[in-house]
């Protein structure tokens, strides 16, 4: 065995120990999955005259950040929000880039329910392919795929703004998953949201990797967020155990730092999930190597 190998794996911050995957981001994506479910039925249930107190104004517009994001244009030159967004969504549009500026996307790691969807339906292609799932479109196809949601972002903030109306929900798969039973939502919606339950089947998070406008949003935070992903080079044994835990497919044990534009903030490479040494992939402030 090579010196350095050795020396790595002698060093008592090289201990390995077993994993217990912590509960508490399961406990947090099934809050707010059911949260937005409620909301979505209890317009369901006011129409009958048995809405839930708590929830009875709410809605799905209302509570979506990204609303805030495509109304930026109209708000800033006529003082008004798009059609259907509410000013609930700008209040969080502003709590989710702080959110991001400290810590990165954690609105798509923890919070977002279609994401956490796709990772439930991922869980039976995980069981069909094995390891082969997540890993079946090649590298080189399959990083100029992840610009796509760039391109869409770009094209439904333009006609957004040039219409004042809320384009994205004709196509919109989280608003269709929510709403599937309703005349508000478009053939073409319900068409997205079967080819991602699809694709789901094979690939982690297909939505959130390649067409997610408010995912391309919150993935530029990566670039210059407060608290990083980083990894310990003098504790690392090099065995691409959080390469491989990685739902976005991201090479985290290439470089100290993670600042990759897909990180979802979801701390699955960490060594308090899937990285077997102690100490050596966290989330913290240290300086280091981009990855």
């Amino acid at each position: 065995m090579p010196q350095e190998m050795l020396n790595k794996s002698s060093t008592p911050t090289a201990r390995t120990r077993k994993k217990t995957r912590p509960w508490y981001r399961t406990a947090v994506q099934s809050f707010f999955f059911i949260l937005v479910a409620l909301i979505s039925l209890n317009q369901i249930l006011k129409e009958a005259g048995l809405a839930i107190p708590f929830l009875s104004e709410a809605s799905l517009h209302a509570i979506c950040p990204f609303g805030g994001v495509v109304s930026i244009y109209k708000f800033a030159t006529v003082g008004t929000f798009v059609q259907k967004i509410h000013e609930s969504s700008f209040i969080l549009m502003f709590i989710a880039f702080m959110l991001a500026v400290l810590f990165g996307p954690v609105i798509c790691g923890w919070v977002c329910p279609f994401g956490t969807f796709q990772e439930w339906v991922g869980k039976l292609g995980k069981k069909i392919f094995k390891k082969k799932y997540n890993q079946l479109i090649p590298n080189n196809f399959d990083k100029y795929l992840r610009f796509i949601r760039y391109i869409i972002l770009l094209l439904v903030i333009y006609k957004t703004a040039a219409t004042a109306k809320l384009m994205f929900q004709d196509v919109d798969p989280y608003y269709a998953l929510f709403n599937f039973w309703s005349d508000e939502v478009s053939v073409t919606a319900l068409i997205v949201l079967g080819v991602t339950i699809l694709l789901s089947l094979f690939v982690e998070r297909p939505w959130c990797k390649y067409a997610c406008p408010y995912g391309a949003v919150l993935g530029i935070f990566n670039l210059f967020r407060v608290f990083k992903i980083r990894r310990n080079s003098s504790t690392c044994i090099n065995c691409k155990a959080c390469d491989r835990a990685c739902p976005m497919n991201i090479s985290v044990s290439t470089g100290a730092a993670v600042l990759n534009h897909q990180c979802i903030s979801c701390m699955k490479c960490t060594s308090e999930n899937t990285c077997p040494v102690e100490g050596t992939v966290e989330l913290s402030i240290r300086e280091g190597k981009n990855v």
